[in-house]
Parts: structure tokens; C-alpha cells; sequence
């Protein structure tokens, strides 16, 4: 049997101040430190035993990374980044208030913009655009990778190159592969492992460090997934990212 385990990066300061963020590079919380500890934990306390790892870029997600492993006392284990595992990105909404944004545009089209399946918000303009471009972090990237704005879709379409040349591929050689990233990127994966339509996937809140575990055959068609989480507990966290915006 081969297990996937994903992870949601723990709480980050956008999230706390409940901000679009995107590829916006934010760090970590206390609380977030906390919540990504308690995630190794919970992994560990389950018998868990990841032999390779990935994660994105940006900081929330490698912090977060670095914290369930430490956690488990397996901080020598290979980690591979990718672009490919950011966040989606947010556009013009970066840094804007959701509740704001809701007042602004109304709740259906700030929920198309966050939870849509192919509606990007306006592209990200002027200066944040121009450090976007120039983050050498994303020098190695053609022009039309790098994203102004994303719908979920176009998330999906730039992840599914990784997804399978370097996750799935990774099951060749390993049984147990650890992914810490996004929202949205985490969101992308589970839609293809559980062929989740285009109009089912805008339901799916995933909470923060809370670990997803999804069990595989050898041919790697899934057998079963579930949350290292009681009901109550997934059930009440799942609410608060469904309510961001509300």
C-alpha cells in the first residue's frame, strides 16, 4: 500500500488578518508554528513514516514543512521544491481584505474569484507586479508561466506537469510521500486523485495542518482517503475556511 500525505501549511499572518495572499511570500504565525508541530505529531503518533517530501516556494509552506519534521524527528529526510506547489495565484486581490472584498463586489463574485473552477480575479498591477517578475526565485520561469492572476483551473494546469513527473513518479521508488503547500494546490491534487467535478471542487475546504491522508495500491488508484482529525474537530475547522469571506 502506498500512502500520500497532504498537508495545508499552518496558520500564516495573512490568514489571521483573513487577506487574499497567493504568491504573496507571508510567513507563519505562532499559532501557525503551533498547529504545524501538532500535524508531525499527529503523524507520528500514527505511525507514519514519510521518505521524501515537497513543498512550494513560498515561506508558510516550507516553515511548515520544516516544523512537522522536526516534529518527527525525521529532519533528514529529501525535500524538493517547486514553483509548480504555490499557492494560486490571487491577482489584484492580494493583500485585500475578503470580508471587504465581499462588500465591494458581493459575495458571488468574490466566492467565483476565491472558490471557482475558471474565474480569475484581475490581473496583480504596478509595483507588486514588477517585484513578482523580478523575484529571482522565479527567474528560471518563461514569461507566460508566471501567473498575474489564476483561476483554479489554470492552478491545476501548472501543477498536474509536477503532480505526476515528480509525486507520483516519486512512488517508484518510496511508499510514503509527505506534500506540504496550499489551499488551492492541495485542492488540485485531491480533485484529480478523487475525480472531483469542476462544480463539486469549490465545496472542498481543506483547514490548515490538519493531515490528509490518502491510501494507494500499487497501481496508485485510490483505496481510501480521511483526515488525521475526529468529525467534530474537521468539521468545525472546515466551516471557518468556507466562512473567510462571509
Amino acid at each position: 500500500m502506498k500512502k500520500l500525505i497532504l498537508v495545508r501549511h499552518g496558520q500564516s499572518e495573512w490568514n489571521k488578518w483573513n487577506l487574499f495572499t497567493g504568491w504573496t511570500d507571508v510567513d507563519l504565525t505562532s499559532k501557525g508554528l503551533s498547529e504545524a508541530f501538532d500535524a508531525g505529531l499527529r503523524l507520528k503518533n500514527e505511525g507514519y513514516k514519510p521518505q521524501i517530501c515537497f513543498t512550494s516556494y513560498l515561506k508558510r509552506a516550507v516553515k511548515t514543512l520544516n516544523q512537522i519534521l522536526d516534529a518527527m524527528n525525521m529532519d533528514y529526510l529529501p525535500v524538493e521544491k517547486s514553483w509548480r506547489l504555490n499557492e494560486k495565484h490571487y491577482g489584484v486581490l492580494q493583500a485585500k481584505n475578503k470580508k471587504e472584498m465581499v462588500e465591494k463586489f458581493g459575495i458571488e463574485k468574490v466566492q467565483q474569484w476565491r472558490r471557482g473552477y475558471n474565474c480569475p480575479p484581475p490581473e496583480l498591477e504596478g509595483k507588486s507586479a514588477e517585484e513578482q517578475l523580478k523575484d529571482p526565485r522565479y527567474a528560471e520561469l518563461l514569461p507566460e508561466e508566471n501567473p498575474l492572476t489564476e483561476g483554479l483551473k489554470d492552478c491545476i494546469d501548472r501543477l498536474m506537469p509536477f503532480y505526476y513527473e515528480h509525486i507520483l513518479k516519486a512512488f517508484d521508488k518510496y511508499d510514503e510521500v509527505l506534500v506540504v503547500a496550499h489551499g488551492n494546490s492541495l485542492r488540485g491534487i485531491v480533485k484529480t486523485l478523487k475525480n472531483i467535478t469542476d462544480e463539486e471542487i469549490s465545496g472542498l475546504n481543506l483547514p490548515t495542518a490538519i493531515p490528509y491522508i490518502f491510501e494507494l495500491d500499487n497501481g496508485l488508484k485510490l483505496q481510501r482517503d480521511f483526515f488525521l482529525a475526529e468529525a467534530s474537530e474537521l468539521a468545525k475547522l472546515q466551516q471557518e475556511v468556507a466562512n473567510q469571506s462571509k
